[in-house]
């Protein structure tokens, strides 16, 4: 198969996801050691989207950086019911983590409201091929460009790449993420803390920085938060801390970049299905994965998606900017 990109960074990509499953296999090492837990009787799954959606998830888990082919249950990112009304016509978009899960499904979606999109991915490069393919199916054009965002002159070469090939640059969602639990504080090493600080935080700066030039009136960056950032998390002690950081990083960017006439604003999921967490969590505790939630299961992308459309729409979300909007399968998330 083909495979996008220029040399450097595609080997940067390719050192990072290497570094990753590094980190994943100790992880592993001090899972397989703990005993495992029991699940809970059989409940009501409460069903109130456009179509039904999987209930349970499999007991699987997957290499680091994870792709999406080869999830046993298939993420719903398609959004079949989901009718454009050219929201977005005319427009650029680039999306990092675009390659699958929430990134796949707002390119997609980006694409059948009129835009031509831009995907950041590591080296994922089966599925980024895939979600070009779902983009060009829907009438628009699709660039892959694979490397590392922890890599700042790697995002200056991603927005210019897309402002030259696409024409110009009027969304950036920042989607790219590292994630790996951690039992305890002590067990997260300092390299492992770098890791997940530099790719979730640093990653938005340096994305936000280079696309700024670029963008005019009308304009947008829509950041992926998580719940995790609004509640913390027992298990996600540094990736927590990264999403409480975006949020607050949002908020303060909105506010700076204002008078430009750009709108920054955030979406913080709840437990989605996608390969960031396979590729986290032991077997056993992916098949109870969003099991916690008020609806008892897992969003998948499709239900993410359109929160997307409308924080970039300017019809839809023109005088809305500096918000954390939650989409987390509970009541009261804020």
């Amino acid at each position: 198969m083909k495979q996008q990109g220029d040399t450097p960074s595609k080997q940067a990509g390719e050192a990072t996801a290497e570094k990753h499953r590094g980190i994943q296999k100790q992880q592993d090492q001090k899972d397989n050691r703990k005993p495992q837990q029991g699940g809970g009787g059989e409940q009501q799954i409460p069903q109130t989207g456009a179509r039904e959606q999987p209930k349970d998830m499999p007991a699987q888990h997957i290499a680091k950086p994870g792709i999406e082919a080869e999830l046993q249950l298939q993420p719903q990112f398609q959004a079949p019911q989901y009718k454009g009304s050219e929201k977005l016509q005319g427009m650029a978009a680039l999306i990092t983590g675009g390659d699958s899960g929430i990134g796949r499904a707002v390119a997609v979606l980006y694409a059948r409201e009129g835009a031509d999109v831009a995907i950041v991915y590591l080296n994922e490069h089966e599925d980024a091929e895939e979600t070009k393919r779902c983009v060009e199916k829907e009438g628009r054009r699709c660039i892959l460009i694979p490397g590392d965002v922890k890599d700042a002159s790697f995002c200056k070469q991603a927005v210019e790449r897309t402002v030259k090939e696409l024409g110009k640059l009027d969304i950036l969602v920042n989607n790219a993420a590292f994630q790996e639990h951690a039992e305890n504080l002590e067990d997260i090493t300092e390299e492992r803390f770098d890791e997940t600080m530099r790719t979730n935080i640093y990653g938005y700066f340096h994305m936000a920085k280079a696309a700024l030039p670029h963008l005019k009136e009308g304009s947008s960056i829509i950041n992926t938060g998580s719940i995790t950032g609004l509640e913390g998390s027992q298990q996600l002690l540094d990736y927590s801390t990264t999403k409480g950081a975006i949020h607050a990083f949002t908020k303060s960017l909105a506010s700076n970049v204002l008078k430009r006439g750009i709108r920054v604003n955030a979406v913080a999921p709840g437990p989605v299905w996608t390969p960031l967490n396979p590729a986290d969590s032991p077997a056993e505790k992916v098949a109870k994965f969003g099991k916690s939630t008020e609806f008892q299961r897992a969003a998948q992308p499709e239900e993410l998606s359109p929160a997307y459309v409308f924080l970039a729409a300017p019809a839809c979300a023109g005088y809305i900017t500096g918000i954390v909007l939650p989409v987390t399968g509970s009541v009261g998330a804020i």
